[in-house]
This record gives structure tokens, C-alpha cells and sequence, in this order.
């Protein structure tokens, strides 16, 4: 086959992983006067170790999930689809209780990656009427409640990366919200986004941006926290980022 036609067939399997990556990230569903929610997930290269996820489910609940592998490029890529192709089986499963769907995902991927890949993983099942999100943290950066009074909360238990251990038992937490309260998650990407002087813009830029901004919805919240970090490093991206909102009205 001669030397174009194969730059061309990789060509292809390229788009078309790219393509599948972005199908996976589905079109977020509708908004409820009760609830809204939104995502972006920027890669640093066409394919990236960043994901997130918003599953409608019965009985008014709602999935959440945002996840980060180590590495970067198709590596991270092939990483949190297993990961996140994985979570979906388990969690139809496990009827979408936190703690035993996360640790069926840890067990498949130790079983099935390299031995240096891992992934941070936050997967949360907020119930619309109780207004209780319960979560599990695997090793991933806390997300950080917003109260409507100012103060926060950041959501911490859980337990390691899925995929460091061949098993590992995960616990479950609960946080009651309030209309008003926004859930904000987030990648190491955006915490780690750094100046032209080296300077990190760190967690207390990410929550300034959005204590500080006047958005009036979840996507231009999205929207203002992306360009607070893009302001900071002056348009310079190092890593994947991805960020998750879930306000509660």
C-alpha cells in the first residue's frame, strides 16, 4: 500500500477516535425549574484522558461523572473510555449505587490496563425530590459545593484511583442540598493552569471565578470560569481541562 494512502487510513482512525471520544461526552439533556447542569471538556490534543457525564434517571435522579486518566494523548483516551464504558455497565448493575458500581469499575480496570494506568474518578446520583446528592470520590480532585450563603463544602469520600488496586473497598457519602447550592467539578487541568510568569491559578482562582461571576445559568457559568482561566494564563493550556456544574434552584 503505498505511504499516503496509509498517512490517510490513520488519518481516518484518528477522526474517527475522535469522534467516538465526543459521542461519549453526550449532548447534556434538559433543564428543569428545579435543576441546571452543564459541562465543557477542552483537550488538550483531539483526544485527551478528561471526560464528564450527566445521565437522567428514573425516579427524578440524575448521574454525574467526571473523570481524568493519567497520561495524555490517545493513551489518557483509551484509558477513561475504558473507564467510563465500564462505569455505564456497572452502574445499570448495581442499580446506581455509588460505592458498589465504582468499585466493579476499579476490578475491571486493573484487570484490563497497564500497570502504571490509573484514573480519578467522581461519580455522584443527585435525587431531585430529596435534593441528596450521594458520591463517591476515587482519588479525584474534591468538588467543592457552593452554599448560597458563601460558605463550602468540598466533596472528599471515597477512596484511590480506580485501577492502582485489585480491590478496593469505596464508601459511599451523601450531602443535602439546597436550592441555591451549586455542585462545581472539576479536572487538575483547571486548578493547574499556570501564568506566563509560572504561577499557578490554583483552586482559589477556580472558586473566585465563580463566587465572583454574575452568571445567571449553569453553561454561562461554564462559560465564565473557562474565560477567568483563560484570562489568568493568557490563553495558554498545559493539560486537559473539563468542568462540571450542578446548580440547584
Amino acid at each position: 500500500m503505498p505511504s499516503d494512502a496509509v498517512v490517510m487510513e490513520s488519518g481516518s482512525e484518528w477522526v474517527a477516535a475522535c469522534q467516538v471520544q465526543q459521542r461519549f461526552m453526550q449532548r447534556l439533556g434538559p433543564t428543569t425549574p428545579a435543576l441546571d447542569y452543564s459541562a465543557r471538556c477542552r483537550q488538550l490534543q483531539e483526544l485527551g484522558g478528561d471526560c464528564y457525564e450527566f445521565t437522567p434517571l428514573p425516579a427524578n435522579r440524575l448521574a454525574l461523572m467526571v473523570g481524568d486518566a493519567s497520561g495524555k494523548g490517545l493513551a489518557a483516551a483509551l484509558m477513561i473510555a475504558n473507564v467510563q464504558s465500564s462505569l455505564r455497565t456497572a452502574a445499570l448493575f448495581t442499580g446506581y449505587t455509588g460505592a458498589a458500581a465504582v468499585e466493579a469499575v476499579n476490578r475491571q480496570v486493573y484487570g484490563s490496563s497497564l500497570a502504571d494506568r490509573y484514573a480519578t474518578l467522581f461519580f455522584g446520583v443527585f435525587d431531585r425530590v430529596t435534593r441528596i446528592l450521594r458520591y463517591v470520590n476515587a482519588g479525584h480532585q474534591p468538588p467543592m459545593v457552593i452554599r448560597q450563603d458563601g460558605s463550602i463544602l468540598w466533596l472528599e469520600t471515597g477512596g484511590a484511583p480506580v485501577g492502582v488496586f485489585s480491590d478496593w473497598a469505596y464508601e459511599q457519602g451523601a450531602v443535602q442540598l439546597r436550592p441555591g447550592d451549586l455542585v462545581l467539578a472539576y479536572t487538575d487541568g483547571v486548578i493547574e493552569t499556570v501564568n506566563p510568569q509560572g504561577e499557578e491559578w490554583g483552586i482559589e482562582g477556580l472558586q473566585r471565578a465563580a463566587s465572583e461571576s454574575e452568571a445567571r445559568s449553569a453553561e454561562e457559568l461554564v462559560d465564565a470560569i473557562f474565560g477567568s482561566m483563560d484570562d489568568f494564563s493568557c490563553g495558554t493550556q498545559t493539560d486537559d481541562a473539563t468542568v462540571a456544574v450542578l446548580q440547584v434552584r
